[in-house]
């Protein structure tokens, strides 16, 4: 029976249209003789056989085209389906034949093979050519480098040695080495259609620029699905092979210009296309585009997290080689939302700091002139964008100290001081608002090298912080470009924000800059909660000892002994007062230290480890009475998941940040999809959401607890320390926190359905953030930039789901702890475990009975 695959080819989905069938074996060996006799048939042929035997000896097998798996890239994607990271030895993306276009594979045969589909594997006459002067170098005996002559299919044959015995084997300029090359075309010829072998070869070139493969290239060069290439951007990839780096359309597109001259011109010969459809394509200028990094564009801290836990898990190599399809549960939205709220939110902090002055001062004019001249040469004719940092050199002050001349490459401008009013001097105990400069002279000269962001009037004036009316007068309204003053931040900061239900990481950032620093403080930075530990020790006495909103702290003055190590501690407020008897509740609500530090104290020190440790605390806690007020280090991923388990009324759950990873071949690896996901597909959502129900988490806490904490949080951004977090104009609850030395702040708060953390501070302590920084004044405004824009659009609820618990409500007076009438001033409604209820009630002339108003609140 005949073989199918040589006699009826318009079957196969590889076939080229037009092209001539394979010619039968017999033909090419009566062309080889035919060669051969001109050398001496005889001696030729035993000289043959003999190479053949020799060098035949441990080449690879020949690729099945069905199992052709060679190293490709590993895509990292958001939950909703944008493309977040690659990882790769070789940027190779496989494509099918038929999706190669016809133009494309006639444009690397004219370049590259003519002849292709007429000889068997091996142009013999060039393999002798370059054998012989091969040697011949080698001996010294000619001058030059070594000699090419390679078919598309020995290329795709070097391409098979590589896989098997390495780069530096497989193309080490020996005569062996063309000779293992040229067997293994022949076998590759026998063992596969053309049309294979060119679908292996077009997967596998190398085109420059971690291209490997026309797909890869297409993407590289031209950010275009292969299918959409144009006829000149076809013939400038397919003239790539011989010498990418020569040809490179982004280093040399001169070089590249001519060899897609020379390979339209081939195409033109062949007869492949018009002599219309060759101008218009050499006509086209060589217009490239640069390699899209989206690693470090989009989110580098997620995905570099996302790349460590890959390889921990599955290995460097699978990794880099085996093109995992791996889905984070990162929310591209609030992702970009939560790197613009760190960003500007540190940049407020930085200016609160002061100012630490220029990059560089040039003292002499001619210095100045090199550095505009040099900065004339990197902009060219570029135009400025609005809110884009550029570096400036300052080339006049006004007498008045009103503003300053810059000079920003061609381009002349205005820094106005309504710009950089915020340009103090570096002092932490100053009070920011109160020490704003009145002279662009207190903070740059003449030759200062500065940074500078591009900004219209509008973004001036509507500075709140440094707003002045006369000074916003000055500005003038047109034909100005203006600039306002920038340093980069010296500060850092984290945000960690967690959909609880779904137990996604929906957004992380890790700092300001991963190109500046890839140290991950939102896995990484273990440091002190502050306040924001508070809650911690409240729960615990609301679980294990029975306590309540109503439970009254005395607010006095303590000191605690450590005889291990001979100090005395004795904390204090915040403000430095003490206000004696106060209620649970308000000392929460008010971020109170001493009765902080008493509940800890009654809840003992191991027993609070413990908790700790079971509410999600990795870290481990001081075992001293400090650890009340946050002195215990804790990673901000863990505090942002204790907060999470507070939100789900204490069930605590595992927070995922990969969602599903799958194979090359589409089979799911791990999948943790919940039910509810919109960006998942319905068969994984099932899947998974199924699997969900037998992971139920573990209940640390009472659901009662839980809730109660939740309403105490709640009042802290009702009436206390998180108050601004109200502007959300959604129900939120958390809780600040600001070390005593205010090398960190906080704010830890979540909605119903999102919780976040952020945090703000110094990596290596330089100095304290100042001595008004607190997590109200540092971290919150990033909590509340990224929640509006992460919640958009998103109605939140109250937390009251109360009625199903084993709860009552109850007005209570803020003073005595004690039943209040509803309508009584200093009343406020608690809430309360069944059976710990305040039985007495405030003495009032018309209050009611205490029994009739626990009904009536129930």
């Amino acid at each position: 029976m005949s073989d199918p695959k040589t006699t009826d080819r318009s079957r196969s989905k590889l076939v080229l249209d037009g092209v001539p069938p394979k010619r039968n074996i017999l033909v090419r060996l009566m062309k080889l003789c035919a060669v051969l006799g001109l050398m001496g048939a005889t001696a030729a042929v035993l000289a043959v056989v003999a190479a053949y035997y020799i060098f035949s000896d441990g080449l690879p097998a020949i690729p099945k085209v069905d199992e052709y798996w060679p190293p490709i890239v590993t895509e990292v994607y958001t939950d909703d389906a944008v493309l977040a990271g690659e990882f790769y030895n070789e940027r190779r993306k496989v494509v099918p034949y038929e999706r190669i276009p016809k133009r494309l594979v006639q444009a690397f045969i004219a370049s590259e093979d003519s002849s292709f589909f007429d000889h068997f594997g091996v142009d013999v006459l060039g393999t002798a050519r370059a054998v012989s002067k091969t040697v011949l170098t080698k001996l010294g005996l000619r001058g030059g480098g070594v000699q090419g002559g390679s078919t598309l299919t020995q290329q795709t044959a070097k391409a098979v040695l590589i896989s098997a015995e390495g780069y530096k084997e497989a193309t080490a300029k020996t005569p062996k080495r063309k000779i293992r090359e040229a067997i293994l075309a022949f076998r590759l010829e026998q063992a596969l259609t053309k049309e294979e072998i060119l679908y292996l070869y077009l997967n596998n070139v190398f085109l420059g620029h971690h291209s490997y493969g026309v797909q890869s290239a297409a993407e590289n060069y031209y950010r275009k699905d292969v299918r959409d290439l144009t006829l000149g951007e076809m013939t400038l990839i397919a003239g790539l092979p011989q010498a990418p780096s020569r040809y490179s359309p982004f280093l040399r597109p001169e070089s590249a210009k001519r060899r897609r001259s020379y390979v339209l011109g081939r195409m033109l010969v062949e007869g492949m296309i018009s002599k219309a459809e060759h101008d218009a394509a050499d006509a086209e200028p060589v217009k490239v585009y640069p390699v899209e990094d989206v690693f470090h564009e989009f989110a580098p801290y997620f995905v570099e997290q996302v790349r460590k836990d890959v390889v921990d898990r599955y290995g460097n190599p699978v990794l880099l080689k085996e093109g995992l399809k791996v889905f984070t549960t990162m929310d591209s939205e609030r992702q970009r939302a939560a790197q613009d709220s760190v960003l500007d939110g540190l940049m407020s902090v930085d200016k609160r700091q002061g100012w630490r002055g220029p990059v560089q001062q040039l003292a002499t004019e001619g210095e100045r002139k090199a550095f505009v001249a040099k900065a004339k040469k990197a902009m060219g004719k570029e135009e400025l964008v609005d809110n884009r940092l550029y570096v400036a050199l300052v080339t006049g002050i006004d007498d008045d100290g009103k503003g300053a001349d810059i000079q920003v490459g061609p381009h002349q401008g205005r820094l106005p001081l309504l710009g950089m009013r915020w340009a103090r001097k570096v002092n932490p105990e100053g009070y920011y608002p109160a020490m704003m400069i009145t002279s662009v002279k207190k903070a740059v000269a003449v030759g200062d090298v500065v940074v500078v962001r591009h900004v219209v009037k509008k973004e001036l004036t509507d500075d709140k912080e440094q707003w002045d009316r006369k000074l916003a007068e000055d500005i003038p309204e047109e034909g100005v470009k203006l600039f306002r003053l920038e340093q980069t931040p010296e500060a850092q900061s984290a945000l960690v924000s967690i959909d609880p239900h779904r137990q996604y990481l929906t957004a992380m950032v890790g700092g300001y800059d991963f190109d500046d620093n890839e140290f991950n403080r939102a896995f990484q930075a273990c440091r002190q909660p502050g306040s924001s530990f508070k809650p911690f020790v409240y729960s615990a006495a609301l679980e294990q000892l029975g306590w309540t909103e109503a439970t009254i702290i005395v607010d006095s003055p303590i000191v605690e002994h450590d005889p291990d190590n001979k100090v005395s501690w004795k904390p204090a407020n915040y403000s430095e007062e003490f206000v004696g008897d106060v209620l649970l509740r308000t000392a929460l609500v008010n971020s109170m230290n001493i009765p902080a530090v008493k509940t800890f104290g009654a809840v003992g020190v191991h027993n609070m480890a413990d908790w700790a440790k079971k509410l999600g605390m990795t870290t481990p806690m001081n075992m001293d009475f400090s650890a009340a007020l946050g002195s215990s280090c804790m990673y901000p991923l863990d505090l942002a998941n204790v907060y999470a388990t507070f939100n789900r009324y204490g069930r605590k759950k595992p927070t995922y940040f990969i969602r599903k990873v799958e194979d090359r071949f589409g089979r799911t690896l791990e999948d943790h999809t919940a039910f509810d996901d919109a960006w998942a597909p319905l068969q994984d959502r099932v899947a998974a959401g199924y699997a969900r129900l037998f992971e139920p988490g573990e209940q640390v806490m009472s659901a009662e607890t839980g809730f109660i904490l939740t309403h105490l949080l709640r009042g802290v951004v009702l009436q206390g320390t998180g108050g601004p977090a109200q502007r959300l104009g959604k129900p939120a609850a958390g809780k600040t926190g600001t070390t005593n030395d205010s090398f960190d702040a906080w704010f830890s708060a979540y909605t119903k359905d999102l919780v976040t953390v952020a945090w703000v501070g110094y990596d290596l302590n330089p100095h304290p953030l100042g001595r008004y920084e607190t997590g109200g004044r540092a971290a919150l405004p990033i909590w509340l930039n990224y929640m509006k824009r992460a919640l958009e659009g998103r109605p939140q609820p109250e937390f009251y789901p109360w009625q199903s618990m084993q709860l009552a409500r109850l007005y209570i007076d803020k003073k005595t702890g004690k039943v209040a009438h509803p309508g009584a001033k200093g009343a406020e409604l608690m809430f309360f475990k069944k059976g710990t209820e305040p039985k007495e009630a405030v003495p009032d002339k018309n209050q009611v009975g205490v029994d009739q108003f626990m009904m009536g609140a129930q």
